[in-house]
């Protein structure tokens, strides 16, 4: 083993033969990793210099190019970079004074030079105590990375976070990846392309360098309309993304969207998608938090829907009505940035960890969509009913497909068992009258309180109903790249306020009911 103590100038021992071909060393490897858990078991130390060892990392990678994977577990205490907590137990979601941005540029000013040399770094972050991700999330951010967090991982108290961890692992490791890439969008004359989001470093004005491009990352732009468009037809947007493949081809992949010029307000608001635009009003209300506060992000989100709801009234109805209208297509609108605002980015509030709201943030920042939007606005389903009336056909699997409800305690009924699917997460929810048919049949146990506290894994039993749950559970598994635990709660679970938290149409202690907030948007668009 090779060791070097100074963690003020570090330097590589042997700069030419450290990095290996996986092909020609692969049982080295697999021997480095075997012996791996038992090489520092007997260790006292306690200490943590993650500053050190990503400089040791980037001047082993820097030739070649690559992917850093970092594994961490506290606040990095020793050397460059080190850390110090800024997380105040009385004061972790006031709207003011709450630490958002990073507390050092270090990790920042290594990730632009990792990027400069086309090398990504990857957070993967396994802590129960604050560990700053404020500070730590810039190595990922700016080098084109991922952030993964596993909020109060353990090995051996926390089975449902291992399995995650292991299933995400090996997704993380067996996904194809884009090495070197660099992406540009552009669009038509009179348009400009003014903000860019998600994970990477503008090299100019409109070249985002990503030293490693996944399948799994998501990113987002706004623009702007510069000069008038009353000549045209149609505008352009264009995305050119150059990388090399792990073959070491050298690809560019191109997206063209052409989109009608229209001339009435109206035909605007026809053609609007909610979900685009709450996902980069997401995207805008991050850096608004960071770069200002965490209030004036939760009322831009809310100035979003009174301007937008005041100029359909004032410029495309032509006969004013009572209440609140709303075109057909922002339905939802207003029912989304509620989310938003009860999402832990957002919310106010004393019960959101730090790290919690960061991670978050990353996620809004990273993730497709898609995903965003169930995270912000989970489905729910009511599974101990299922039936193969209207079911999908996939391999020769029967998939049900049960009604998704409102998010309301209104729609729960104690004698049924519902489904929450928030994304990265999952919650069976068991009414205290729920039937025996369905605690013994899919659950395995005798009755409501024989189900254990802590469950978070259903049997594999020889029922019909059992099959019905299982096969929907793994279809909705399938369809993401990250894998969502499951918790399953009865009345008096810990987890029974988290479960009720995102019934977003309910009122909290911090935040309006959906009703009272399309009452407060009336209010305001009629003024």
């Amino acid at each position: 083993m090779l060791i070097v103590s100074d963690i003020e100038d570090v330097f590589i021992p042997m700069p030419e033969n450290l990095l290996v071909s996986l092909n020609e060393s692969k049982e080295l490897i697999q021997d480095l990793l075997r012996t791996l858990p038992q090489m520092f078991i007997n260790s006292l130390e306690t200490q943590s210099a993650l500053g050190p060892a990503l400089q040791a990392a980037f001047k082993l990678m820097s030739p070649t190019g690559g992917r850093i994977s970092v594994f961490q577990t506290q606040l990095p205490s020793v050397g460059a970079g080190a850390l110090k907590p800024r997380e105040e137990p009385n004061q972790k979601a006031s709207a003011k004074d709450i630490h958002l941005t990073p507390s050092t540029d270090f990790y920042k000013k290594l990730a632009l030079d990792c990027s400069g040399q086309q090398v990504a770094v990857d957070l993967f972050l396994l802590s129960g105590q604050y560990s700053d991700l404020a500070s730590l999330g810039c190595i990922s951010r700016y080098s084109a990375g991922s952030v993964y967090y596993y909020q109060s991982y353990h090995h051996q108290q926390n089975p449902p976070l291992v399995e995650k961890l292991q299933k995400e692992l090996k997704r993380y490791l067996t996904r194809k990846i884009g090495f070197e890439a660099v992406m540009r969008i552009r669009c038509t004359k009179g348009l400009s392309i003014h903000t860019f989001h998600g994970n990477f470093f503008v090299r100019s004005t409109d070249l985002l360098s990503l030293p490693n491009v996944n399948p799994d990352a998501g990113y987002a732009v706004q623009m702007s309309v510069e000069e008038s468009l009353t000549d045209m037809q149609v505008v352009c947007f264009q995305s050119a993304l150059l990388y090399t493949s792990s073959k070491g081809e050298r690809r560019i992949r191109v997206h063209t969207l052409c989109l009608p010029v229209v001339n009435q307000l109206s035909d605007v608001y026809t053609g609007a998608d909610v979900q685009a635009i709450t996902g980069l009003l997401a995207n805008m209300a991050v850096d608004r938090s960071v770069s200002a506060s965490l209030s004036d992000a939760r009322d831009a989100l809310v100035n979003a829907v009174i301007d937008s709801l005041s100029a359909y009234r004032s410029s495309v109805l032509t006969v004013q009505q009572p209440g609140l209208m709303a075109p057909f297509s922002l339905r939802l609108f207003p029912l989304y940035v509620l989310a938003l605002l009860k999402q832990k980015a957002f919310q106010t509030g004393t019960n959101t960890r730090l790290d919690d709201r960061i991670f978050t943030m990353c996620q809004v920042k990273n993730q497709p969509l898609v995903y965003l939007m169930l995270m912000m606005h989970p489905s729910l389903y009511r599974i101990d009913n299922l039936t193969d009336q209207g079911a999908l056909s996939i391999n020769d699997r029967t998939i049900p497909q049960p009604p998704i409800l409102q998010l309301s305690v209104e729609k729960i009924s104690r004698d049924g068992a519902y489904l929450m699917d928030a994304g990265s997460v999952m919650y069976l929810w068991i009414g205290k009258n729920c039937g025996q048919n369905f605690i013994s049949r899919v659950l395995g146990v005798p009755n409501y309180a024989s189900i254990p506290h802590n469950m978070a894994h259903l049997p594999e039993l020889d029922t019909t109903e059992s099959s019905r749950v299982l096969a929907f559970i793994s279809w909705l598994r399938e369809q993401r790249p990250f894998f969502p635990t499951l918790y399953i709660i009865r009345e008096e679970s810990p987890w029974k306020p988290i479960f009720l938290q995102n019934m977003i149409e309910d009122r909290t202690e911090s935040a309006l009911s959906y009703y009272e907030f399309l009452l407060h948007i009336q209010q305001q668009v009629n003024k």
